[in-house]
């Protein structure tokens, strides 16, 4: 019966779309508009890696993904299994991992007169720069007062989380766990530690560098190593593990 089973792969078309000339638009950008309706594109049985769908230039998109609203692909772009995309622009020659969430709705909340929980609108994009790659299973919401961009030639591990209208600038390297909160500013050249976490509405000057498990908790004005929790200039960090370290061998 499991044999029998057939994997979807959902595709977003506009109702006006120009068919005589896909082809020839589709030598800049493969789009889908708000306005939409539904093909599948259905497959028996297994699925190996050579049996994505081929688009236009080289843009690949595998088995089980997803293409919603307002969505832009560059060209010679990889997107792999079981991706989520809408409301978003992905750049050209991007490598996108299994099980990404790009363009879904923030984490936005506030509380009315009578304590209820309401949802904030999150009606703005996510823009991924050019020669980008994302792990998988890493989320990127899309903005609500402005877009969420990735520079060009940024890299992003697996199990990523990159909230509403996080700006990050070109050629940063994000580690595993990553977790950046919204409205966070991240200049160029920014190498985020495994599990770094950053506090909403804070900047990271570029060529900024974290160790692994540190938090930032406030603005880093300067280029340099930090490190620490909360965040500080990485020799200053040393100087407070050695110092308590040398107090707990003294309580022995």
């Amino acid at each position: 019966m499991a044999a029998n089973l057939r994997r979807l792969t959902t595709i977003v078309h506009s109702k006006n779309a120009y068919t005589k000339d896909l082809g020839a638009f589709s030598l800049l950008r493969i789009t889908y508009s708000t306005e939409q309706t539904r093909h599948r594109l259905e497959d028996g049985g297994g699925v190996t890696h050579q049996e994505f769908l081929k688009w236009h230039n080289d843009v690949h998109v595998g088995s089980g993904t997803v293409i919603g609203p307002a969505v832009t692909i560059g060209q010679s772009t990889k997107i792999g299994y079981n991706v989520a995309l809408s409301n978003c622009t992905i750049g050209d020659s991007c490598v996108i991992h299994n099980g990404v969430c790009i363009g879904q709705d923030g984490f936005g909340f506030y509380v009315d007169e009578q304590g209820s929980m309401l949802k904030k609108p999150q009606e703005l994009n996510a823009r991924i720069g050019n020669f980008v790659e994302i792990g998988g299973n890493t989320c990127i919401d899309r903005g609500s007062w402005r877009d969420t961009i990735i520079g060009d030639h940024s890299k992003i591990d697996n199990l990523v989380q990159i909230g509403h209208n996080v700006v990050i600038g070109k050629s940063c390297l994000l580690c595993g766990q990553v977790g950046i909160a919204g409205s966070v500013t991240i200049g160029d050249y920014v190498t985020l530690g495994g599990r770094v976490a950053v506090r909403e509405h804070i900047s990271i000057a570029s060529k900024v560098r974290l160790a692994a498990n540190s938090c930032v908790t406030k603005d880093i004005r300067d280029p340099g190593d930090y490190g620490g929790f909360p965040a500080v200039p990485i020799n200053e960090w040393r100087r407070q593990v050695a110092t308590l370290r040398r107090g707990s061998l003294k309580s022995r």
